[in-house]
C-alpha cells in the first residue's frame, strides 16, 4: 500500500522530542473511520541482539459479527537494520520506518490498525500507535502490555471492564481485563479514532487470550513463536 513521506528519520534525541511535540498536535481524537473491513495488527521484535528491526503486520478480515470470527488473509514480516537505539519515550523512531516497510509490501489496505504499543498514552502524546497512525492516515489503537505513563485505580476482574488512566489531570486510555486473572492491558486511541471507540474495538476483536487477535497474531508472527495460521485463499 503506498505511503506519503512525513519526515526524516536520521534525527538526535533531542530533535526526535521536538518532532513528537509537533506532531501530536495533529493527532485526531474523535472518529474518522471508514466501514471496516479489515484489521492490521502490528507488532515489531528485534534479532542479533537488537541490531535488527523484524517489523510484523497481519491483515485479518472482519466478518461484521464478533460471534463468527476475525479470518487472516495476509502476513509479512520486514526486517531491517536497527536505526535508533533503544531511548524511553522514543521507541517510535527506533520501530516504525521497519513497520512502514513491512506495509508497503501488503496487497491488503486495513481500514483500521491495532498496534502492540502506547497510542497517545505517553508523555508528549505520541506513542508508536499515533506515531505509525499519522504516516499511514489510518486509525490506530494502542494495545500496550504494560503502563509508560498516568496512574489508575484497581481494575475489576471480570473480563471486560477497565478503570480510566491519567496522566496530568487528563484521561489519556483505560486499563482493561481481557482475561479473568491475567494482568490487565492499556488501551489508548492512536489516531482518527476516539477512546470510547478503541475501546469498543479490541472489545470485538478479544478471542481466549489476552491481546486482541490482530495483535497476539502480530506479536507470535514478530517474535517467531510457532507456526502462524494458513491465510485463507
Amino acid at each position: 500500500m503506498p505511503i506519503e513521506t512525513l519526515h526524516d528519520w536520521n534525527l538526535n534525541p533531542e530533535q526526535a522530542i521536538a518532532l513528537q511535540k509537533r506532531m501530536a498536535t495533529r493527532i485526531e481524537r474523535e472518529d474518522r473511520l471508514e466501514p471496516v473491513s479489515h484489521i492490521a495488527g502490528v507488532d515489531i521484535g528485534f534479532e542479533e541482539e537488537g541490531t535488527i528491526t523484524r517489523a510484523a503486520v497481519v491483515i485479518l478480515a472482519w466478518p461484521g459479527d464478533p460471534q463468527v470470527g476475525l479470518e487472516l488473509v495476509e502476513h509479512v514480516v520486514h526486517r531491517e537494520p536497527t536505526r535508533m537505539p533503544y531511548i524511553p519515550g522514543l521507541l517510535s523512531f527506533r520501530e516504525i520506518p521497519a513497520a512502514l516497510a513491512a506495509f508497503d509490501k501488503l496487497t491488503t489496505r486495513p481500514e483500521l490498525v491495532m498496534v502492540d504499543g502506547q497510542g497517545i498514552a505517553h508523555p508528549r502524546r505520541l506513542g508508536v500507535a499515533s506515531h505509525l497512525g499519522l504516516w499511514l492516515d489510518l486509525p490506530t489503537i494502542g494495545v500496550a502490555k504494560s503502563r509508560l505513563c498516568g496512574v489508575h485505580d484497581e481494575v475489576p476482574e471480570a473480563r471486560g471492564e477497565w478503570t480510566p488512566l491519567r496522566h496530568r489531570g487528563e484521561v489519556i486510555g483505560v486499563v482493561m481485563r481481557t482475561r479473568v486473572g491475567v494482568k490487565p492491558v492499556f488501551v489508548s486511541l492512536g489516531h482518527r479514532i476516539s477512546l470510547e471507540t478503541s475501546l469498543d474495538w479490541v472489545g470485538r476483536c478479544l478471542g481466549r487470550t489476552k491481546l486482541p487477535e490482530p495483535t497476539r497474531l502480530a506479536d507470535r508472527l514478530a517474535s517467531r513463536r510457532g507456526a502462524m495460521p494458513r491465510p485463507a485463499d
